[in-house]
C-alpha cells in the first residue's frame, strides 16, 4: 500500500495527467459557453502544463518539492490564456503548500489548500462556478479524507469523485453554463489532469500521448526580418542551481558582452538562459560556473530568418525611452500596427493565445526602457500582467479587449507626456471604444435569449452577442446600429481574410448610406475567424 508520494511517482502522476489533458483538449475546448471559433481553454490549459512534461520528466529522481518547483516555474512561463494562467497559480501553489522531499496524504491536502487560494488570489473577482469552485471543494474534500487510512489508489479516488461531482454542480452555480447545458472548460481541464493523475496510480502506466492532439506553439513575429544575422547562434537552457546563493547577476553582467536578445530569468533553484551568439561556448562555460545545465539547445539563426537581431551596440545607441508590444493576426491589421509606431507584433489572438513567455520574450526584443503592451483579447491579459511581474523593463499593460481598443490607445498617445500619464490617457479612451466582430456560430446553443445554430452569422457587440443572422454584411450593419449614436463620428472596419477585395468598396458605400453623419473608413485587415472587425467612435 502506497502512503506517500515521492518525486518519482509524483512526476509520473503529473505527467500521465498532462498527457490524459491532451488527449481531451478538444472536449473542453467544446465545452466553452460562447459558440465562436475561439475553442481556447482546453488547448490553453493542455499548452501550459505541457511546458512542464519535459523538464519534469528529466528531472524525475527529484524530490516532491523540487518537481514541483520545475512544475511552478515551467507553467508560469508557459501560461497561455486566462484558464492557463490559474493553472499556473494552482501548479504554484502546490510548491508553496508542499513542505518535504515526499508527502504524506497530509501534505497532499495541505497543497491543494495552498493550490486553491493562490488561484483565488490571483484572480481580481473571483467567479463560482468556474475552475476556482472546482480546485477549492477538491481541496476540502483532500482534507476530509487525509486521515482515512487510505492507500494512494484510494485516496486520489475519492479526491477525483470530488473533483467530479464539484465539476457537476458548475453547471446550475454560473447561469450561462446552465443555459448552454454545459459545465465549466476549466474545472473540466482540472478533472483531466487529476483524472490522468490517478490512472497512474491505478495502471502504474502514464497515459499515453495521442500525437494528433498534441497543441502546437504559436510564434512571435518581428517588424523586419533581417537576413544579415550579426550573432549566429540562438542559444538556449536552463541552469539548476548548485547553491541558493550563486551570482547570477555576476553571470548575466557577463555574458551580455558575448551577444544580444539576452534573457535571463533568476527562479529559486533554475535560472532560465536565453542569448544570440557567435561564441555559445564561452556561455556555457560562463554558466557551468552555477550548476548544472539541462535542456539545452542551440540553432543556426543563418538558417531562420524570423528573428529581428539586434546587437548590443545598436541597443546602446538605439535605445527608446518607448515600445509598443501587441498581440495580432492578419496581414492588414499588423501593418496598421506598424504604420502607428508598434515595435513588436505577438502572432496570435482568438484561437492562438500567446505564452506568458511569449509575451515576455517580445518585450525583451523591444528597445525601449518603457514597453506598452497591448493584449487585444481578454484572455490575454492576466497572461500580460504575469509576463510584466516576470520583466526587468518597466511594463505598462494596457487591457486591451479587441483591435480597434488598441488602434485608438496608439492613437492617443502623446510622446510629450510622462508614461504615467500616458496610461491614464489610453485606459480612459478604451473605455469609449464601442467594438464589433463578426464570426461564424460552430455549435449550437442559446446564449442571451439567441437561439444560436451552427453556421450562424453572429454579432459580437462589445464581448456580447446581440445579433444573430445568415449574411456577414447584413449582420455587420444590424451590430453597427447597436452603438452607433449621435455622438459617433467615426467607423472603422477591418475586412477578414475570406472577404474578397471587392466586396469592401461596396461595403463602404452600404456603410456610409446608413450611417451617413460618420466617416467610414474600410480596410483590408485579412484576420482569422472574424469576417470583420468594427468600431466606432
Amino acid at each position: 500500500m502506497v502512503k506517500k508520494i515521492d518525486g518519482t511517482l509524483f512526476a509520473d502522476m503529473i505527467i500521465s495527467g498532462a498527457n490524459n489533458l491532451c488527449n481531451q483538449k478538444s472536449i473542453v475546448d467544446n465545452l466553452n459557453v460562447f459558440p465562436v471559433p475561439d475553442g481556447d481553454t482546453g488547448t490553453n490549459m493542455s499548452l501550459t502544463i505541457s511546458a512542464a512534461v519535459k523538464e519534469i520528466a528529466a528531472n524525475r529522481e527529484k524530490s516532491v518539492l523540487d518537481i514541483s518547483k520545475i512544475m511552478a516555474s515551467a507553467t508560469l512561463r508557459g501560461a497561455r490564456g486566462n484558464s492557463g494562467v490559474i493553472l499556473s497559480q494552482l501548479m504554484r501553489g502546490i510548491n508553496k503548500g508542499l513542505t518535504g522531499a515526499d508527502a504524506d496524504f497530509e501534505g497532499v491536502a495541505a497543497a491543494f489548500k495552498s493550490a486553491a487560494d493562490t488561484a483565488y488570489r490571483a484572480v481580481m473577482k473571483p467567479t463560482e462556478g468556474t475552475i476556482l469552485t472546482v480546485a477549492r471543494e477538491t481541496a476540502e474534500a483532500a482534507e476530509k479524507y487525509a486521515k482515512d487510512g487510505l492507500d494512494a489508489v484510494e485516496f486520489f479516488e475519492k479526491i477525483v469523485n470530488s473533483a467530479n461531482e464539484s465539476l457537476a454542480k458548475t453547471q446550475f452555480i454560473l447561469p450561462q453554463l446552465k443555459q448552454a447545458g454545459v459545465v465549466d472548460a476549466g474545472g473540466k481541464g482540472l478533472v483531466c489532469i487529476l483524472e490522468g493523475a490517478l490512472a497512474f496510480l491505478k495502471t502504474g502506466e502514464i497515459v499515453a500521448l495521442d500525437e494528433r492532439e498534441t497543441p502546437l506553439k504559436t510564434q512571435s513575429t518581428p517588424k523586419d526580418v533581417q537576413a544579415d544575422i550579426k550573432f549566429q547562434y540562438c542559444t538556449e537552457f536552463l541552469i539548476n542551481k548548485k547553491a541558493k546563493n550563486v551570482d547570477v547577476f555576476k553571470f548575466k553582467s557577463t555574458i551580455e558582452y558575448y551577444g544580444d536578445c539576452m534573457l535571463v530569468i533568476d527562479d529559486d533553484d533554475v535560472v532560465k538562459v536565453h542569448i544570440h551568439t557567435n561564441t555559445p561556448n564561452l556561455v556555457i562555460g560562463e554558466a557551468l560556473r552555477l550548476g548544472e545545465l539541462i535542456n539545452i539547445k542551440i540553432d543556426n539563426m543563418r538558417y531562420q530568418h524570423d528573428e529581428k537581431v539586434i546587437t548590443k551596440e545598436d541597443k546602446k545607441n538605439a535605445e527608446k525611452e518607448i515600445g509598443f508590444v501587441c498581440v495580432a493576426a492578419g496581414a492588414g491589421i499588423k501593418k496598421t500596427f506598424f504604420d502607428l509606431g508598434v515595435d513588436h507584433i505577438i502572432e496570435g489572438g482568438q484561437t492562438m493565445n500567446p505564452s506568458t513567455e511569449d509575451i515576455l520574450s517580445a518585450i525583451d526584443l523591444v528597445n525601449a526602457k518603457n514597453v506598452f503592451v497591448f493584449p487585444n483579447n481578454k484572455n490575454i491579459i492576466l497572461a500580460a500582467e504575469q509576463a510584466k511581474e516576470l520583466s526587468d523593463r518597466n511594463v505598462i499593460v494596457i487591457p486591451t479587449k479587441s483591435i480597434p481598443q488598441a488602434v485608438s490607445a496608439l492613437l492617443a498617445y502623446d510622446e510629450d507626456l510622462p508614461v504615467e500619464d500616458n496610461e491614464d490617457v489610453m485606459c480612459e479612451v478604451i473605455d469609449g471604444v464601442k467594438s464589433v466582430q463578426i464570426t461564424t456560430a460552430v455549435r449550437d446553443t442559446n446564449l442571451d435569449g439567441n437561439d444560436i445554430k451552427t453556421g450562424d452569422i453572429l454579432g459580437i457587440v462589445d464581448g456580447k452577442i446581440k445579433i444573430v443572422g445568415k449574411k456577414d454584411e447584413d449582420v455587420l450593419i444590424s451590430s453597427l446600429a447597436e452603438i452607433v449614436d449621435s455622438d459617433t463620428g467615426i467607423i472603422t472596419v477591418f475586412c477578414g481574410e475570406e472577404v474578397p477585395d471587392k466586396a469592401g468598396e461596396k461595403l463602404k458605400a452600404k456603410l456610409e448610406k446608413k450611417f451617413s453623419d460618420c466617416d467610414v473608413t474600410v480596410m483590408r485587415g485579412e484576420q482569422p475567424i472574424y469576417s470583420y472587425i468594427a468600431s466606432a467612435e
